[in-house]
């Protein structure tokens, strides 16, 4: 018997490749001779780079950056053979500011730039962008100063290193001569389930601002921000894309890099499965085990335990799925290729002791849910 393990992470509680090993520890005490395959995934959200490097072992490279705010933070990023994961939050997330802090206006991708940077210093000739979890709303500006472009106000000033979306009313002209060589000759995907456009009622500021630390009176004069930010752009040969799908993903940096990078925005999950080859490895199994912290109605928009099944239901194989909680409407991801969903939780408990006792609980549900395969 084949049984293939692919979950995402559980948030705040076990990485994807420990998710999977709770999972392989209660499938064995039933199954102690099943063949067990743990590919553990993300969508190209946070983790993202864990569960690449757990599922293919590679490296982490670890650097000093300018952090959302101007100052320096630690990012890491992730080394496979010969493509870098990048997840955009490591360096430019909203977890690096705190709440008091939160500011639009002022927030930058710079650092982000600094790890593409890297990359491509190294010789990197593919990397792949994890777009969530972003304090930002500079457009990529920041990104794209960091790997050379430069961006001038109407005197010819280049505006300050670090730019946010504030600074960006003053943008007047942009000078591409000295940006990275290695640009060229790099391939880049984007891992963007967002599919909100740059500018308007659904854009990046008006959906994704608020929890950056604007507020009903400055939406507005963010939204100007970026729609001059695209004006500016269109005025010296790039494309205007401010109404593609997903640019305004991470506060616009989804619009970013498809014109600074010549980037490809496509689905988190599809990026990482085929990264993994994950279709080629679940053939011939008897069984898709997949899961993530909370299976809800959202689950069926990208999420990748619904990746993971409609993979496996082009192949005939039952998936079954396993969350820390069930949520509102969890019932509909049986339409979409899982054949039952399992809550890990046991009793009545505080989300402390839930987060405690994450992986224990998975053994268990696990065990009972091959107790009842095997009948």
């Amino acid at each position: 018997m084949k049984i293939v393990i692919a979950p995402d992470s559980f948030k705040e509680s076990l990485t994807a490749l420990q998710v999977a090993r709770a999972i392989q520890e209660g499938f064995e005490c039933v199954f102690p001779d099943a063949e067990y395959l743990q590919i553990p995934l993300a969508d190209g959200g946070e983790g993202t780079v864990q569960a690449v490097i757990d599922a293919m072992g590679g490296k982490l490279v670890s650097l000093q950056v300018m952090g959302p705010l101007g100052k320096p933070v630690e990012a890491s990023y992730g080394l496979c053979q010969e493509t870098a994961m990048i997840e955009m939050a490591e360096s430019s997330g909203l977890h690096l500011v705190a709440q008091k802090e939160r500011n639009p206006f002022l927030t930058t991708t710079y650092g982000t730039g600094e790890l593409i940077r890297d990359a491509l210093n190294r010789g990197i000739k593919h990397v792949i962008l994890g777009l969530g979890g972003s304090a930002t709303h500079d457009g990529g500006a920041g990104m794209a100063q960091a790997l050379g472009f430069e961006f001038l106000n109407e005197q010819g000033e280049c505006l300050p290193q670090g730019i946010g979306a504030g600074a960006l009313l003053e943008l007047h002209k942009i000078d591409e001569s000295q940006k990275h060589e290695a640009l060229a000759q790099c391939q880049f995907e984007v891992a963007c389930d967002v599919t909100n456009p740059l500018c308007g009622p659904k854009g990046a500021a008006a959906v994704f601002a608020t929890q950056k630390g604007a507020t009903a009176e400055t939406i507005p004069t963010l939204d100007q921000a970026l729609h001059h930010y695209a004006d500016v752009l269109v005025q010296h040969g790039f494309s205007d894309l401010r109404h593609l799908s997903g640019a305004g993903a991470a506060g616009g940096l989804g619009f970013g890099s498809v014109l600074f990078l010549n980037a490809q925005l496509q689905s988190g999950f599809d990026v990482i499965a085929r990264l993994l080859q994950l279709e080629e490895k679940i053939k011939g199994a008897d069984l898709v085990l997949t899961g993530e912290g909370c299976i809800d109605g959202q689950t069926i928009y990208g999420k990748t335990p619904i990746g993971v099944a409609k993979l496996a239901q082009k192949q005939g194989i039952p998936t079954i799925a396993i969350a820390g909680t069930l949520g509102k409407d969890h019932q509909l991801v049986r339409s979409h290729g899982i054949h039952a969903a399992f809550s890990i939780t046991s009793r009545p408990m505080s989300f402390e002791q839930a987060l405690q006792e994450t992986y224990v609980n998975l053994v268990n549900v696990s065990t009972n849910i091959a107790s009842v395969w095997k009948l």
